[in-house]
């Protein structure tokens, strides 16, 4: 058994983890109103880009000049994952909930004879495919150093994967990253954004024709590069919020089973103590009875 010095101990550390959890709890607190602020507003911007190029890209479809972001190589034998995880860790399953659809996404696929290739941002999700798939990691970027996330941030990205298409290297990329819903509901999602996918309208729907200047096709040239750094964008604002609800859902945990532990840690010291004074009176009375 512990001494009561190891109690005491042990104890006055659970107590010193107890606060830093706490502190961690509230940073997150006031940093998630922020994040989640972001990314609500990025969302009416992307939903509406995409109903855009939807209504354009449906006027081209005749032309059969539409650029290959929108309509695909026309192959699919290789993927390129983009997974959008943190670069901290400390958030409960936040990361690995991500890595693990992006993982069970790239097996289902490699197991029907595709090629997989991964491109990473954030630190938390490479590490973590690097184990398995380090082979097929083909791009990585980091973003410990940006205090505050900006578009420019998803642009460079955007380029790079555009360049890598461009070069012939993958036929269709999906974006995995996790949906802000709540702050103890973080949906990972699986979105496609090369070629881009178009949703159907609903038919007895009312349409309206539009004329273009320039053309249709250059229209969307310049649309879709900038459509995918604008997916790219709010899928690192929504990965931001969601880290930060999850951060805090985590210490308050870590805070709340430090608090049982202190207490249970506590009452056995009490008992401890209690013995050990217990058995120290009953020497003295044996003693002095002897006398």
């Amino acid at each position: 058994m512990a001494s009561l010095k190891d109690m005491r101990v042990r104890i006055a550390s659970t107590k010193a983890t107890q606060k830093i959890t706490k502190a961690m709890q509230m940073v997150a607190a006031s940093k998630l109103r922020r994040a989640q602020t972001a990314a609500e507003a990025a969302r009416p911007y992307a939903e509406r880009m995409d109903a855009v190029i939807s209504n354009i890209a449906g006027a081209a479809a005749g032309s059969g000049t539409a650029p290959l972001l929108l309509a695909g190589t026309g192959n699919d034998k290789v993927h390129l994952l983009l997974v959008c995880t943190g670069e901290r860790g400390l958030s409960g399953a936040f990361n690995s909930s991500i890595v693990r659809l992006a993982r069970e996404r790239a097996l289902s696929l490699m197991n029907q004879g595709k090629e997989v290739k991964f491109f990473c941002v954030g630190r938390k999700g490479y590490e973590q495919l690097r184990r398995q798939f380090d082979k097929q990691i083909v791009g990585h970027v980091e973003l410990r150093s940006v205090k505050v996330l900006g578009y420019k941030n998803a642009e460079d990205i955007a380029k790079k994967v555009v360049a890598m298409f461009d070069g012939g290297e993958f036929d269709v990329c999906t974006l995995f990253y996790a949906h802000f819903k709540s702050v103890i509901a973080q949906v990972p999602t699986a979105q496609q954004i090369i070629p881009l996918v178009i949703e159907a309208k609903e038919a007895g729907g009312a349409s309206s024709v539009y004329d273009y200047e320039p053309a249709e096709d250059e229209i969307l040239a310049d649309l879709l590069p900038r459509n995918l750094a604008i997916q790219i964008f709010r899928a690192l604002l929504e990965n931001n919020a969601s880290f930060y609800g999850a951060q805090m859902s985590a210490m308050d945990n870590a805070t709340r089973n430090a608090g049982d532990m202190i207490r249970k840690q506590t009452l056995i010291y009490n008992r401890t103590r209690q013995a050990m004074i217990t058995k120290e009176l009953i020497e003295i009375i044996s003693g002095a009875e002897a006398i």
